[in-house]
């Protein structure tokens, strides 16, 4: 243990330096981050940058992938906001009908919902730790990327258009209620638009809509053509700093954020209200929905920032990385932020500034720290279109339908398993939509493994036969397997041709073998090319038979 923190002290003092620079990328990019994902998710921007604080501090100090950054994430945005909205509208609907809403209930609903939110963290950062403890990480990636790539890609959807409504400053109304779900949020999105070509009646829309195309602009634009020389500040701040420009020097007519004096007089600690919180099924359910996308987000960043780092020769420890995520999700649950994962974005930018230990991470969560004591201010400045439009570009970049080509070029049905998961999270449920996709993905390996072509072509004058077998040649599909050779004449010579056999496993060896052994003694002959089965059968006592080459 002492050589080991030996070894950190000399790495912090070697590394001092880059990881001081790279810390101060991170906190550039985590800083509209953070404030955005809360905006989106409907609580107060304190929550979100608490998170990051947490992820920096206490996660950076234990994490099992080093150079890794934890913080609020676009992959919970939809679970959160969905658990912070239910809340509310359980809080109020417990009122009775005809009961008027005062800004006094509304704050008592958002307190009622912070509540369980933090309680759902805490259980989910349970989960999390006790799964790291038993060292569970690794089948947390054993997921189909069809799946995780569809999960992510869903999320994006939603996080586009739930903040398109929020660039353009427009509730979404589904009736004489705010819209709920995809398919609400996009039947509204018309309705969004054309209130922008609305002059007469002091609308804001259009000047709103004009930051979000500001915003995302500069993104865009600086990502790709930022001088060499500045190109290590991150584009999201850029476009930030360029949509609030604009929104003072024109003095546009726009809802600005509204940031409290106190940041941390936002946060709640446990109540009386956990006592019925931890009774509610859907309280475990939500936890165990955040526990299984955030662990899967965050090791998946991890495989991301191991292969980024390669040179550096840093490996994550899985299940160390998933216990310190649930220490996180924690502490976040006990002050009532957010809940937290590991972030590619945030991570990323830490490797390419050059971090080279945790140090970079711990420092960005002391950044963040410090910008809450003393410049929380600041963000009234930030008109909340732009950070609407930040969470909607991030909602393209995680959409990114080039994804479903690629899965295309690897399988029909991996494109399939795709789309369907995209498609039941934004119109159904995320968790209806990734457990739908878990078992496609079950049924297709279960066919895969289960599933055998079998043609026989013959050459009855000659009485050459030709078996062509594709598929797994498995104990389940060995009855139509031994039917084929049981018609074959005894004097046949046959040819079984294993060029598309995935696998073969010892019953169907043992048929074949057996089988050969029969069919010589009759005066026929059994040709096979072992060594293209690449594998698809492997034992100890078949390896003399594959060295022959042939058994004939």
């Amino acid at each position: 243990m002492s050589s080991v923190f030996n070894k950190y002290v000399q790495n912090s003092k070697e590394y001092l330096r880059s990881d001081f620079l790279a810390s101060i990328v991170v906190f550039l990019v985590a800083l509209p981050l953070c404030i955005g994902i809360s905006v989106a998710v409907g609580v107060s921007p304190a929550l979100g940058l608490i998170t990051g604080i947490i992820g920096g501090l206490a996660v950076g100090a234990i994490a099992g992938s080093p150079l890794q950054v934890s913080g609020p994430a676009a992959s919970l945005f939809v679970i959160v906001a969905d658990i912070v909205l239910t809340r509310k509208d359980e809080y109020i609907a417990n009122l009775g009908e005809g009961v008027a809403l005062t800004d006094a209930i509304e704050n008592d609903a958002e307190g009622h919902a912070l509540a369980a939110l933090g309680l759902t963290c805490c259980l989910a950062g349970i989960i999390q730790f006790v799964a790291g403890r038993y060292r569970l990480g690794r089948w947390f990636r054993a997921v189909s990327p069809a799946v995780i790539k569809g999960m992510l890609s869903g999320i994006g959807a939603l996080i586009l258009i739930s903040q398109f409504h929020v660039m353009l400053d427009h509730t979404a109304m589904w009736g004489d209620k705010a819209a709920r779900g995809g398919l609400q949020y996009l039947a509204t999105i018309p309705t969004a638009i054309m209130k922008c070509f609305e002059f007469g009646d002091g609308s804001t829309h259009f000047q709103a809509a004009l930051i979000g195309i500001v915003t995302i602009s500069t993104i865009f634009l600086w990502s790709k053509y930022a001088p060499k020389k500045v190109s290590f500040i991150p584009g999201a701040l850029v476009g930030i700093i360029a949509a609030t420009l604009f929104f003072k020097l024109l003095g546009l007519k726009v809802i600005p954020l509204d940031v409290p004096k106190n940041m941390f007089g936002d946060t709640t600690f446990p109540s009386v209200e956990w006592g019925a919180f931890i009774l509610d099924q859907s309280t475990w359910l939500s936890a165990f929905v955040i526990a299984i996308v955030a662990s899967a987000a965050t090791l998946l960043t991890a495989s991301a920032v191991d292969n980024m780092s390669r040179d550096i020769g840093v490996k994550t420890d899985f299940d160390q990385e998933l216990t310190s995520q649930g220490v996180g999700n924690f502490l976040c649950g006990l002050v009532g932020a957010l809940p937290m994962t590991g972030v590619i974005v945030r991570s990323s930018a830490n490797v390419q500034a050059g971090a080279r230990t945790r140090n970079s991470t711990i420092f960005h969560g002391a950044w963040l720290l410090l910008f809450v004591f003393f410049l929380p201010q600041l963000l009234n400045y930030i008109p909340k279109s732009a950070l609407g439009a930040l969470l909607v570009y991030t909602g393209m970049k995680l959409l990114n339908p080039k994804q479903f080509f690629e899965l295309r070029k690897v399988g029909e049905s991996e494109g399939w398993i795709y789309l369907i998961t995209v498609g039941l999270i934004v119109s159904v449920d995320l968790l209806v939509g990734v457990a739908v996709g878990v078992a496609l993905s079950a049924g297709k390996l279960l066919y895969r493994f289960t599933h055998l072509d079998v043609e026989l072509i013959s050459d009855e004058e000659k009485h050459k036969y030709e078996l062509k077998l594709k598929g797994a040649a498995t104990f389940v599909r060995l009855p139509i397997l031994a039917d084929y050779l049981e018609d074959l004449p005894g004097d046949a010579e046959l040819h079984v041709c294993l060029e598309e056999v995935e696998y073969i496993d010892h019953a169907c060896f043992e048929l074949l073998m057996n089988w050969a052994d029969a069919h010589v003694e009759d005066g026929g002959s059994l040709v096979m090319d072992w060594a293209r089965l690449h594998g698809a059968f492997q034992s100890d006592a078949n390896k003399d038979d594959q060295s022959t080459g042939q058994t004939a």
